[in-house]
């Protein structure tokens, strides 16, 4: 996750993580052109010295959580939190892949859909789509509606503002 924006970057699923899958999925956040300069994780055995070090390698600066500081990592524990919540409370994945599948799915609601709350009103990514003049108060202007998507199979809505077809 990039804090700045709480847009999710990568994510991705395995019943059994190791250092060295772990090492891949930052390779495959980190080989292309990035401005990121830390990343922060706890200190959980699967972040090997050799592991920090090649991420260090990568470009950026390993940052570890303090010892028993359990607010350390609250950003996180808060996405965590969030997927349980909307997501896999409601579904239960049968296979990897389809893990996978619903990951993928909460993951672009989370970024372009979901409305977060220490951004105010915004959302991460929004969705190109958005009119470029913000609606005031209630009223449509008469040449749009509002239209829903089925997020998830139907366990979330997201809303929009389309153009009437003339």
């Amino acid at each position: 996750m990039e804090l700045g924006s709480r847009q999710l970057v990568h994510a991705t699923v395995t019943a059994h993580p190791t250092a060295a899958w772990t090492l891949q999925e930052f390779r495959e956040v980190l080989a292309a052109p990035h401005g990121y300069r830390f990343v922060l994780h706890d200190r959980d055995s699967i972040y090997a010295p050799w592991l920090d070090a090649a991420v260090t390698a990568l470009g950026v600066r390993v940052l570890r959580t303090p010892i028993h500081a359990p607010q350390a990592n609250a950003v996180c524990a808060r996405l965590l939190g969030s997927l349980r919540r909307e997501c896999l409370d409601f579904l239960i994945p049968l296979t990897e892949n389809h893990r996978r599948r619903l990951l993928h799915g909460w993951l672009t609601h989370y970024n372009r859909g979901r409305p977060h709350t220490s951004l105010g009103p915004g959302i991460p990514h929004p969705p190109a789509g958005l009119p470029a003049t913000p609606l005031i108060g209630h009223w449509l202007p008469s040449d749009s509606r509002v239209v829903a998507r089925s997020v998830l199979g139907g366990l979330h809505h997201e809303y929009g503002v389309e153009k009437v077809a003339a």
